[in-house]
Formats: structure tokens, C-alpha cells, sequence
């Protein structure tokens, strides 16, 4: 009972934090996403340090993740010039060139994963700048479209949640298992159920937020053209997010079966660490972003 309060307050208290970070504006958002990035890269460091064997720099490849970030939030937003990406490059050479000097027992290793950590968390976590920042040139002014932002995380807790419960009540009949060497609890009638409830999910986004959609007027994205969302381009966004976010969460599966861990950290008491509550979000996200660039041809 103890247990489940304090999984219950943690989980309010993260979706509140998250919520209210990005329906605050841009500020929020960018400092809200630039810790979650630093948080993530630090735990990815630490775990592979820890249980693999690695001698990651975990200061400076956690401040290159956030670098790539911040920067990625500013050229979206049209506040800083390409050169913005320079202090991410110079912290990428320095993770080659530092091993030169460093003797460590296995280099290649060092690399291999400090690399890995950009691509798996801080590129996909950057790219959720693209979908909250677009800049019109026509009209010389930054949106921040904090509903498309916000509806990536929606669709995935949706997708949890309806995979969860009709999981619970009908896995019994349907047993058939999505994914059972990495993951034995997950059901094909669990992952159908939860498709399910992001499609009403995505109607009702569309019905109560008619936002318009990215058009490339200038910027990384461009402008926005009023009134070019449809109910099916949002079930399609949703669907997307749902299937992305489920390889998501079966890929960090595998990451910590591959470690012989049970969580990814215990900062969040009673959901683990800061990777196991964004695992999802981390193919989600730049999955959105390709599927609205698809929309616009």
C-alpha cells in the first residue's frame, strides 16, 4: 500500500512538472528538456560505466547532450545563427581525442557508447524542438506550439494506460505476447487496446485544440498555415506515437536486460529513473517529427 501511494504521488508530481513545463512557455520548456537531457545522459553514462565495463566522461558527454539541446531549441526558434553548434562539436572531438591521453583499458568501448548516448537520448530529445519552435520568415516571428509538443507525451501515457488495462482484463483469453524475450508481461491484446484509446485520444485533441500544422515558410520548419489539420492526420500522429513509443520502451527493455538491471536509475521513487519514464518518448519523438515532414509533400 505504502509502495503504490508513493508510485502514485511520484507519477503526479512528474506529469504535473512535465505539463507544466511545457504549457509555460518556451523558457520552461527549453530549461524543463535541458535537464531531462542532462539527467538521462548522466544515468546512460553511469549504468554502462557501472555494469558494462565502459569509462565514459560522463561531465563531458552530458554537457555535450545539453549543448546539442539548447542549440537545437535556439535555431528552431530563430535565436541564434548555425554557429550556435560549435560547442557541441568541440565536445564530440574532445570525447575522440581525450582517449588518446587517457590509457583507458578499452577506447573503443568509451566511444562506441558516449556516441550511442547522443543518438539514443540527446539527438531525439532535441528533435522535440523542431515540433515546439517553428519560425515564420513572411511574418518575422517564432511560434511555440506547446499542444503539439505536449500531445507526444498524451499519446504515449494514453498508450500506457489502454495497454495496461485491457492487458489486465483480457490477456487471460488472448495470451499471445508481443514481444516476450524482451519483454514477457507485454500482450498483442494489451498494445491493440492501447492503439485503440490513442485513436479516441487523438479525436478528442483535435476537436478541443485545432492547431494549425508546420509549413516550411523559412526556419527549420517554417511558419504555420491555419486549418490544414484533419481528425485523420492527428489519429495518424497518435498511431505513430503509440507504435514508436512502444519499440521505444522494448529497445530500453533490452538495453537493461543486455546490464542485468531492473531499472535505469531510482530518482523517481517507485518508476525507477529518468530513462525509464522517457524510454518511449525517445523513438516517439523524432517518429512525430518525420510523420509531419511527410504531411507537408
Amino acid at each position: 500500500m505504502k509502495n503504490l501511494l508513493v508510485r502514485t504521488l511520484t507519477g503526479l508530481l512528474f506529469v504535473g512538472l512535465l505539463v507544466g513545463g511545457i504549457i509555460g512557455g518556451p523558457h520552461t520548456f527549453t530549461l524543463l528538456f535541458a535537464a531531462i537531457t542532462a539527467a538521462a545522459l548522466w544515468e546512460f553514462a553511469t549504468n554502462l560505466n557501472t555494469y558494462a565495463g565502459a569509462a565514459i566522461n560522463r561531465l563531458i558527454n552530458t554537457m555535450a547532450g545539453v549543448f546539442l539541446f539548447v542549440a537545437f531549441a535556439g535555431f528552431c526558434s530563430d535565436m541564434v545563427p548555425p554557429k550556435a553548434f560549435i560547442p557541441y562539436l568541440i565536445s564530440i572531438i574532445y570525447l575522440l581525442v581525450s582517449e588518446l591521453y587517457l590509457r583507458a583499458a578499452d577506447p573503443l568501448k568509451n566511444w562506441a557508447y558516449a556516441f550511442a548516448s547522443q543518438l539514443y537520448i540527446a539527438l531525439p530529445l532535441s528533435t522535440l524542438c523542431i515540433l515546439a519552435f517553428s519560425f515564420d520568415r513572411q511574418a518575422g516571428q517564432t511560434y511555440y506550439n506547446w499542444v503539439l509538443t505536449l500531445s507526444v507525451f498524451i499519446f504515449l501515457w494514453t498508450s500506457d494506460t489502454g495497454a495496461y488495462i485491457v492487458g489486465s482484463l483480457l490477456s487471460r483469453y488472448f495470451p499471445a505476447k508481443l514481444f516476450p524475450r524482451i519483454s514477457p508481461k507485454k500482450s498483442w491484446v494489451g498494445s491493440i487496446g492501447g492503439g485503440l484509446l490513442v485513436i479516441g485520444c487523438a479525436v478528442v485533441l483535435w476537436h478541443f485544440f485545432p492547431l494549425s500544422m508546420p509549413v516550411r515558410h523559412g526556419g527549420l520548419l517554417g511558419g504555420l498555415e491555419p486549418n490544414m489539420q484533419t481528425f485523420v492526420e492527428w489519429i495518424g500522429l497518435g498511431l505513430v506515437v503509440c507504435i514508436f513509443g512502444t519499440w521505444g520502451d522494448l529497445v530500453e527493455s533490452l538495453l537493461k536486460r543486455q546490464l542485468g538491471i531492473k531499472d535505469s536509475g531510482n530518482i523517481l521513487p517507485g518508476h525507477g529513473g529518468v530513462l525509464d519514464r522517457f524510454d518511449s518518448s525517445l523513438l516517439a519523438i523524432p517518429a512525430a517529427v518525420l510523420y509531419i515532414y511527410t504531411l507537408q509533400f
